[in-house]
């Protein structure tokens, strides 16, 4: 029940995405040390592309006839 409480807490704050994972990005392409403010921002900049996909490839399937979201609805939703 507290992972639920903190899926709700992420939800309520505007969160999306999980910070840890966004860190782990950043420390893969070789930095040392991260800000916490480094990690908001890469997170934000991520979830606003994310939800333009994700909106462009709702709108591809719904043309399409279907209510699924293919992986070829997100490659062309992505540009």
């Amino acid at each position: 029940m507290a992972k639920r409480a903190s899926k709700v807490s992420e939800h309520k704050e505007g969160r999306i995405l999980p910070r840890a994972p966004m860190e782990r990005l950043i420390r893969r392409v070789g930095a040392d040390r991260v800000s916490k403010s480094a990690v908001e921002a890469l997170a934000e900049v991520l979830e606003e592309r994310g939800l333009s996909i994700a909106a462009r490839a709702s709108l591809i399937a719904q043309h399409a006839g279907r209510k699924t979201v293919t992986p070829t609805d997100i490659e062309i939703a992505k540009g």
